[in-house]
């Protein structure tokens, strides 16, 4: 297994502030110190990330994102997921990055929205390019500690907060997850750690109106993979970034993207080393916008054992939090595009009620553009509602309600503050398996598939990653041609 560096190697300027104390933390964390259970989960995760990879590469926005990086990149050693071609390591990030996010299947960490597996893994196999031999330990370790860094970063601004105020949140404070594990592979020390950081930070980036047509929302997570790629790649060959970033007053990360929130320094290093973030991040089951899947939950429930058209609906009640309320609510308007129809929460639910799942098949032009689906859109009211929905709900969580009354006067109503796959209601890892074979078979063959499972579930004894690579890089098909 991977030995971290030794503790006399050189110390960050203040080590016992929250920048020199996360530095720390992620030069000295060896693999053994981390439970058991948390690397089989962070197994399990790097599995669904890859999954999702191989179901993005080959979408139409994708392929228009290939075309226009390798045009401006080139050529390089680092593999395009699903392509069959390689490029630079910065290219690779930022188009790897992008597929994972490609379709909103991707993991997300609910108490500070990000997407861990997107900036973490195009950063790892971009950096374990340039390096001699990565051992499949090394690279879940250096997996680990990225999951760990952004999500503690993020709950430092309240991370929620960041979406109600139009950041993305997850490409904000991503950088730093990307930086962590890239830095943790390459073994820098805490000097160089910190460096990392403060260079990751001055990089983050990302405004959340992306989410109504543009498909740059796919590519926010990638830009901030590689810009924590660049970061540490930086750092270790001693280019300086800001020092103490998380304490500076002026211009630092959390005093200048936190100003007027309180944002809490103290949430980056509460519990290091004792509480794991890791096995609190939610794997998707719908294609859609995290902050959705309440709704989309509820309208599967109401719609079970019933075939419901357009015409037995009569109005349908959504009620969210503030979080969800900005992130996930506008009037839609026709044409809507697949990106706005992901993540808006009209659309979602109407598709829910109708076909009864959200799965990438809910996304084509022809259903987008379906009469029924805009009839239940058009009877829609969207509300926000921050008092908790149920007396017996302690977190604030979600806090949907979703009320549809139908043609006859029957109201169905239901109210969840989690779904299935939430951090209260997990997915088990035999259902990330089964999500990951039932993806994956759509774009590549069950052999192929199968390879990976095995490599990836049995990281901790891979000599190197080069079968693993060699497997994602073959071209993949496309889940909607």
């Amino acid at each position: 297994m991977s030995t971290p560096t030794p503790t006399t190697a050189r110390q960050p300027t203040d080590p016992e502030g929250p920048t020199g104390q996360l530095a720390t933390w992620l030069t000295t964390t060896s693999l053994e110190q981390i439970p058991a259970s948390v690397r089989e989960r962070a197994a399990h995760l790097v599995l669904d990330g890859l999954a999702c990879a191989l179901i993005g590469a080959q979408l139409p926005w994708s392929r228009t994102a290939v075309e226009a990086v390798l045009n401006l990149e080139g050529s390089g050693n680092v593999p395009v997921i699903g392509w069959g071609r390689t490029t630079s390591g910065p290219a690779a990030a930022v188009l790897n990055g992008t597929f994972i996010q490609g379709f909103e299947l991707d993991d997300y960490y609910p108490a500070a929205p990000l997407h861990s597996t997107s900036l973490v893994l195009p950063a790892l196999l971009s950096t374990a390019s340039q390096l001699p031999s990565v051992t499949g330990a090394e690279f879940l370790r250096a997996s680990i500690l990225g999951f760990e860094t952004g999500t503690r970063v993020g709950l430092a601004l309240h991370g929620s907060q960041m979406l109600s105020r139009g950041w993305h949140s997850g490409s904000v404070f991503g950088t730093h997850a990307a930086a962590a594990a890239s830095g943790v592979l390459r073994g820098l020390d805490a000097a160089a750690f910190e460096d990392a950081l403060g260079l990751a930070a001055t990089q983050s980036a990302g405004l959340m109106a992306a989410q109504y047509e543009a498909m740059s929302k796919r590519m926010h997570h990638g830009l901030a993979s590689r810009n924590g790629f660049y970061a540490a790649g930086l750092a270790q060959a001693g280019y300086t970034g800001i020092k103490r970033v998380f304490e500076r007053p002026y211009g630092g990360f959390l005093s200048t993207f936190g100003e007027g929130h309180d944002p809490d320094a103290t949430q980056i290093t509460k519990g290091l080393g004792q509480v794991w973030n890791t096995e609190q991040i939610t794997v998707k089951i719908h294609a859609a916008m995290g902050g959705l899947h309440p709704a989309i939950d509820a309208a599967i429930a109401m719609a079970d054992g019933r075939t419901l058209s357009a015409d037995d609906i009569d109005s349908i009640l959504i009620e969210v939090p503030d979080a969800i309320y900005h992130h996930g609510w506008w009037t839609p308007e026709r044409p809507l595009t697949t990106i706005g129809a992901q993540m808006n929460i009209a659309y979602a639910a109407a598709v829910a009620l109708l076909d009864c799942h959200v799965r990438p098949e809910q996304f084509t032009p022809a259903r987008i553009d379906a009469e029924d689906v805009w009839q239940l859109i058009g009877r829609t009211e969207v509300k926000q509602v921050d008092e908790p929905q149920d007396p017996a709900w302690t977190q604030r969580g979600y806090n949907t309600r979703l009320t549809i009354t139908l043609r006859g006067g029957e109201v169905l109503t239901q109210a969840l503050n989690q779904p299935h796959g939430g951090p209260d209601d997990p997915l088990t890892n035999t259902e990330i398996r089964e999500k990951h074979r039932a993806l994956t078979t759509t774009v590549i063959d069950a052999d192929r598939a199968a390879e990976i499972e095995r490599i990836v579930l049995d990281l901790e004894e891979q000599p190197d990653l080069d079968r693993l690579v060699e497997l994602l890089a073959a071209p993949a098909r496309s889940v909607l041609d």
